[in-house]
């Protein structure tokens, strides 16, 4: 089992925008991130933990202009938290064990999916594509991604 932690090293690696969305709880421009129109096949990761968040096969266009997702690949390493910024409630989403900021889950994504639009910052993500995913510990979850139309 392998370990997600964030670390100094890692943090020292983000860039200023990464930076500022995992560690100060911002948000990219909609429409700018580097993942909003991947439909590549693999897995999107915590670009501070490495811990698996997402898989392409739950990936879907919601138009608002950021990478959105039906549900979390592993659910024990997204946490949900209540947001009164910006004087509304809304429920953000981190990750468990990195503790970045990723974005937030809304309960208007497809009904027949499960209903939730998990909208997220393509800064606090990495994607591993599936030809990479055993090479970088993810084998595991090569079974949970599909061919993306």
């Amino acid at each position: 089992m392998q370990t997600y932690r964030k670390t100094d090293e890692a943090i020292s690696a983000l860039t200023a925008e990464q930076y500022q969305v995992t560690q100060k709880s911002g948000t990219e421009r909609p429409g700018t991130g580097s993942l909003l129109h991947n439909k590549e096949p693999g897995i999107y990761v915590d670009i501070v933990s490495g811990e698996p968040l997402f898989a392409s096969s739950d990936k879907y266009e919601s138009g608002c202009g950021w990478p959105s997702f039906t549900k979390p690949i592993e659910p024990a390493n997204v946490a949900e938290i209540t947001d009164t910024s910006l004087f509304m409630t809304r429920i953000e989403v981190r990750s468990t064990h990195g503790d970045s900021h990723l974005g937030h889950v809304f309960d208007d994504g497809p009904r027949d999916r499960g209903g939730l639009r998990y909208c997220i910052n393509s800064a606090s993500l990495r994607f591993v594509h599936r030809d990479d995913m055993e090479a970088q510990g993810y084998g595991a979850y090569v079974p949970q991604v599909e061919d993306v139309a």
